[in-house]
């Protein structure tokens, strides 16, 4: 995907990946419409770390909610602007083309920092000289912010990326120059706009080493109503598989599995694992015959492998 025309991203101003990096500028971009009763927790998160350098901003597409209110209660703390946009990702796009910070992530306007995230995201860059992305432990939590579950985060394997996203977005820093060179977000992505970021950087950086997992809990997703993984689910998860497509030429079973299992029960996915079900197994087999009618071989080892790895949890 090339990059935005309308928002070209600045030129590279952070040190090549391996150059030490002392005290470098943490960048973070909010993309937010209509999420001002989460917005002042998510804004509050940021300006609380414990870590000096940071730059701040929020781009919102318009919002009726009483956000531009929230927002000019912290002017001078951060930076802002408001005005239409085609969606989340364009936001951001535009959001760093705002920044400099030679480190950066986008925080959404219902997620949270914990204390201390940013301070120890710079230590690790600054041990993994090599890395292209930093990400730890995050927490999935409720409406109003009581803990639901842990995110299933996993150590970097990208053989398994390429069946599962395990990392969670607002606990996650990516190198300015790695989103810069990767054409930063596909604004056509509507859904599955982090887990595909991964995948082009995992491409683009092919070393094992490219992402670095810290075991320490660095933010908070928030499952509601009005998230697109809650709200709309059915198609997130036809938009993943269809990425996962594009990527791979494959879609694995799990995600087969996932999506009709969910179209046929109603269960919710988003912090839990689908249930066993006979009903769901043979249609999302059917499924996914047609889908990966190229790989047969590998089709049926995915299936057993799924069912193994569901037997043994």
């Amino acid at each position: 995907m090339q990059p935005d025309q309308k928002n070209p991203a600045p030129a590279p101003s952070a040190a090549p990946l391996g150059s030490p990096l002392a005290s470098p500028v943490a960048s973070i971009v909010t993309p937010c419409f209509n999420m001002g009763r989460f917005l002042e927790e998510t804004i509050q998160s940021v300006l609380d770390q414990d870590y000096p350098n940071i730059e701040y901003v929020v781009v919102d597409g318009g919002s009726t909610d009483g956000t531009l209110e929230i927002l000019k209660r912290y002017e001078g703390r951060l930076k802002y602007i408001s005005e239409a946009d085609k969606g989340q990702t364009d936001a951001v796009n535009k959001g760093f083309g705002l920044t400099s910070g030679s480190l950066f992530t986008f925080l959404n306007a219902d997620d949270t920092l914990r204390p201390g995230a940013i301070r120890a995201v710079v230590r690790a860059f600054a041990d993994n000289p090599g890395a292209a992305v930093i990400y730890g432990n995050a927490w999935h939590v409720a409406e109003d912010g009581a803990h639901i579950s842990r995110y299933p985060v996993e150590r970097y394997d990208p053989a398994n990326l390429a069946r599962r996203c395990f990392i969670c977005q607002p606990a996650a820093f990516v190198r300015r120059e790695v989103f810069a060179e990767i054409g930063m977000l596909d604004v056509e992505q509507h859904y599955a706009l982090d887990y595909d970021l991964w995948i082009r950087i995992a491409h683009r950086y092919p070393k094992p080493d490219c992402m670095k997992k810290i075991d320490v809990d660095l933010a908070t997703s928030r499952l509601h109503a009005s998230s697109k993984t809650v709200g709309q689910m059915a198609p997130a998860m036809r938009a993943t598989m269809e990425m996962l497509r594009r990527h791979y030429g494959y879609v694995p079973f799990n995600w087969l599995y996932g999506y009709w299992h969910h179209r046929l029960s109603g269960q919710d996915l988003a912090a839990q694992k689908p249930r066993a079900s006979v009903g769901s197994a043979c249609v999302s087999i059917a499924a996914g015959a047609r889908d990966n009618w190229r790989h047969p071989a590998r089709y049926l080892r995915d299936i057993l492998d799924t069912a193994r790895q569901g037997l043994a949890k």
